[in-house]
């Protein structure tokens, strides 16, 4: 056997499983499966399979994913790097599948890092609505911010904070949340031994205490009507079935919505709860039976590691009519609130995380950076860069967004206001209608779908799209701007050819000489400036053509390291 497992999981496994357990076991002497799930945001399946560069075969439960051949490495093509696919284990595609996420919804990650289930729910949104993401790991945010932006989300807002805060902001908000729990980890064994390793440490007590808290805390973030997936990938009955009945138990609102059984998945144990925690049984005795209404993945019946998925319905549908009144209500007041209203955005170090890296740093930014950990020692209020204090920002222009008051930040009368540079940089380069708010934070520039206001004492990484910095009187364009971008919605665009090798090197971050014929201009452009680069057509970076030259805009975190 490759992987060496845990004996008191394997007598475990033994007791529960009975006459399937030698089956179970011999899933651990095969390969685990690779698969990788299509980005609709940036490509159609039909575009996509028509220039996929290897076989590819279909996952039965995710309509954009597939298995991928083995000794295939996916993550070292051009097209992974223009986000064309995200690197996803099968089975953990099923949850986001189970959701049913339609364009317009408020949907809430709960528990997203790396983030390949906010890229699915992104994609299912398709740039419409509002996705929350957030993960209560600050270093782990940091990959999850990096994915939302490579695969081009335009209306998603990061977060670092505990659920119960969200809730404090959001509640009964959101029409779908996915809680993708904190678990003992048993299904991915065969994937990842680092998880046999920490299994006994990661201990399946502790981990239901977590996903109690969590789940309870996602009934207050649900609006009347909504629904709720709740996923793990360990076997433990404790963490599955025995979590889905005690939360039935507290929650009479809320039903089991059966999970069609199709695709391979298999019924939930209720069984297991009677046999392995009686007391819970015998507490739970009147909604047990439905959670046979869940799904469990098993690595020796489908393609794929382990997983357990419930779908939590809330019973109030006569109460979506209302709900949605009500917020159509809110946003008008709020809209009109923001025509006169001067709010104070300042924010102390801890609260604010917008300057999370998604461009390399400038030599300022790195001083601003090192001055707020500085302040935040010292519990002083937070400062600019320059070491003058920020001034307000004031909502309403015309674009819905906010102004920013520099009035008493040492500029002149004759220089330009932060959102004229920007605004006169989208005219310029882009033909895209904006939507959302228009923010701005220090020099940094975002299109929120949720606003400032409501995201106000949260730790944001993220509060919208990130669009660029205003810096010394112009406007530089961000990454992420980049890669949410078609090639149709740019002023000027350089498509690079996969199979030549010029796009590996873009993506290497070398200057290339491109000729003149090469730029595409939309009417009235001329050659020289910002150009948006495509793979095969589709978005990567930025770069600056001039008299043959292309510079490379790719910012160095994200360069192809690969031999």
């Amino acid at each position: 056997m490759a992987v060496q497992l845990p004996l008191k999981f394997t007598e475990r496994m033994k007791t529960l499983l009975g006459n399937e357990f030698e089956q179970f076991m011999s899933s651990y002497d095969q390969s685990p499966h690779a698969g990788l799930r299509v980005n609709t945001l940036k490509i159609s399946m039909e575009s996509f399979e028509q220039l996929a560069p290897f076989d590819l075969r279909p996952i039965p439960w995710c309509g954009t994913g597939f298995y991928v051949p083995h000794g295939v490495k996916p993550g070292l093509h051009p097209y992974y790097h223009a986000g064309l696919y995200y690197i996803q284990e099968p089975s953990a595609m099923a949850p986001v599948e189970l959701l049913g996420v339609q364009p317009g919804d408020r949907v809430l990650d709960l528990c997203a890092a790396p983030g390949g289930k906010s890229t699915q729910i992104a994609a299912k949104l398709q740039g419409k609505g509002v996705l929350v993401t957030n993960d209560i790991h600050a270093e782990r945010t940091k990959a999850l911010a990096k994915n939302v932006e490579l695969y081009g989300v335009r209306n998603a807002v990061v977060l670092n904070e505990s659920p119960e805060r969200i809730a404090g902001a959001f509640e009964h908000y959101f029409d779908k949340v996915l809680i993708d729990a904190p678990c003992s980890g048993e299904g991915m064994f065969r994937k990842d031994e680092d998880m046999v390793k920490s299994w006994e440490d990661h201990s399946i007590d502790k981990c239901v205490l977590m996903q109690r808290d969590i789940l309870e805390t996602a009934a207050r973030l649900l609006a009347p009507g909504g629904t709720i997936v709740y996923s793990t990938c360990t076997f433990a009955p404790e963490e599955n079935e025995a979590m889905i009945a005690e939360f039935l138990k507290l929650n009479p609102d809320f039903v089991v919505k059966d999970i069609p059984r199709e695709t391979g998945f298999q019924p939930g144990r209720p069984d297991w709860v009677r046999q392995t925690m009686p007391e819970t049984a015998q507490e739970t005795a009147l909604v047990l039976d439905q959670v046979a209404g869940t799904a469990r993945l098993w690595p020796h019946l489908l393609e794929g590691e382990g997983h357990y998925v419930a779908v939590l319905q809330h019973r109030s549908q006569s109460s979506v009519g209302q709900v949605m009144l009500d917020r159509e209500a809110h946003d008008t007041a709020e809209g009109a609130v923001e025509e006169r209203a001067q709010v104070d955005y300042e924010r102390d170090s801890e609260q604010e995380r917008f300057v999370a890296a998604s461009v390399p740093l400038s030599k300022a930014d790195r001083k601003r950076e090192r001055l707020l950990r500085t302040e935040a020692r010292e519990n002083k209020p937070r400062q600019d860069y320059e070491g003058k204090s920020k001034g307000k920002q004031v909502k309403g222009n015309e674009r819905g967004g906010r102004k920013s008051d520099r009035r008493g930040q040492g500029r002149g009368p004759e220089q330009v206001e932060p959102e004229v540079i920007y605004k006169q940089f989208v005219q310029d380069h882009l033909e895209i209608e904006l939507s959302g708010e228009t923010v701005y934070y220090g020099d940094r520039v975002y299109q929120s779908a949720v606003g400032a206001e409501r995201l106000e004492g949260l730790k944001v990484i993220r509060p919208g799209w990130f669009m660029g910095t205003v810096k010394n009187g112009r406007f530089v364009p961000s990454h992420p701007l980049a890669c949410a971008l078609q090639g149709s919605e740019a002023v000027r665009v350089i498509n690079l050819n996969s199979a030549n090798g010029e796009a590996v090197r873009y993506l290497k971050g070398e200057t290339l000489n491109i000729e003149e014929s090469r730029v595409q201009l939309k009417a009235g452009a001329v050659a020289k400036g910002y150009a948006l680069v495509c793979v095969d057509g589709y978005a990567a970076g930025w770069g600056k053509w001039l008299d043959g030259v292309l510079k490379n805009e790719y910012p160095a975190g994200w360069r192809w390291t690969s031999v």
